[in-house]
């Protein structure tokens, strides 16, 4: 399909009912409290725009707008949490717990997870980290239930740009010595909002998007059960917003290594410009009230047997999907290159 073809079919206007939940970032509606208590979720390795939605929101928790309480892995391969690791240590926050998945639905080593982790400089580690392997790592939902217990009712923000695995099982989690809560009311109690890339609404035909059927009951799960607002970001919204190549060129140069960089490189040839997938939920999850994206009217969201997404319009509804126009992908694909190529406070940390 052309692109002129697909934006064609994408785009809406902003214009539609709103909610007015300042999760969901209505037009006029309260500023969400910064910084945002964020959760991220991901499947990092499968794709590039894991790693480039992770350096969005270290430069977010730099200008003071999130907090990252902790990273989980959906990905059950050894090297996605010494990455994620090393990603956070990079940008001088060694300390965000990681957790990763067992028993996963996703073992198949990535492309650009482990060489950054094994090379070398001068007899010393390119990248510093603390994991060594996943297996270090603490389990992914027991992880999710200890800092979700820690913190302030309501509060939290959890993005999901993976596989469901995780939250479909935190959703089943039994109380344990962090909450006497079993899952779903620990969700309901600490969770405000789901950001979470799945499915698609808007491309013009049907389309099994991978993040659902590399896991379809955990997705139906979610969808199903999940207690409260979701915003959906669909496959059609970062296709239409490519991370352009010139900027992994240009914009990361500041350090000899930048493990960003050194990623997009090894994903595939470049040069190449790369849907922002994972990076517009990211982005939605902290900034909802910045017009970067229109919302659809609110509805449910229904995962079929098949594996595509169903919404249907409810009065009172929690589910919504993201849109976008012509001007918001111009928009969102500025804020994107601007914040992922972001240094990290102190590039001396690095030692480079």
């Amino acid at each position: 399909m052309k692109c002129g073809i697909l934006l064609t079919t994408i785009m809406i206007g902003l214009a539609g009912l709103w909610l007015s939940h300042p999760a969901l970032g209505a037009e006029g509606s309260a500023r969400p409290e910064r910084p945002v208590r964020l959760i991220f979720d991901t499947d990092m390795g499968n794709d590039i725009d894991d790693a480039l939605a992770l350096g969005v929101i270290h430069a977010l928790q730099s200008r003071g707008e999130c907090q990252l309480l902790a990273v989980t892995s959906s990905k059950d391969n050894e090297w996605s949490a010494p990455y994620i690791d090393l990603v956070n240590t990079f940008y001088g926050r060694g300390d965000i717990p990681v957790g990763a998945v067992r028993d996963g639905k996703e073992r198949e080593p990535g492309k650009y997870i482990q060489p950054p982790c094994v090379a070398m400089d001068g007899g010393k580690p390119r990248y510093p980290r603390k994991l060594q392997s996943g297996k270090d790592a603490p389990e992914a939902v027991g992880l999710l239930r200890k800092v979700l217990a820690a913190q302030p009712d309501g509060s939290v923000v959890i993005a999901v740009v993976g596989f469901s695995t995780n939250v479909a099982r935190l959703l089943d989690s039994k109380p344990d010595d962090a909450s006497p809560l079993p899952g779903k009311e620990l969700v309901a109690k600490k969770c405000r909002l789901l950001s979470i890339m799945a499915g698609s609404f808007r491309l013009g035909k049907l389309h099994k998007e991978y993040n659902v059927v590399k896991d379809l009951p955990a997705a139906t799960k979610v969808f199903a059960e999940w207690p409260t607002p979701i915003a959906t970001s669909g496959f059609e919204i970062g296709l239409a917003i490519k991370y352009p190549a010139v900027s992994i060129q240009r914009d990361y140069a500041y350090v000899k290594h930048h493990p960003l960089r050194e990623g997009y490189e090894l994903y595939m040839k470049m040069p190449y410009d790369r849907p922002t997938w994972d990076l517009t939920s990211v982005l939605y999850a902290v900034r909802p009230d910045r017009a970067y994206f229109g919302l659809s009217e609110p509805g449910k969201i229904r995962v079929t047997e098949e594996g595509y997404m169903q919404f249907t319009p409810t009065t009172g509804g929690k589910d919504r999907y993201l849109t976008v126009n012509h001007d918001q992908i111009t928009r969102v694909r500025e804020a994107l290159v601007m914040l992922s190529s972001q240094p990290p406070d102190d590039v001396r940390l690095r030692g480079q």
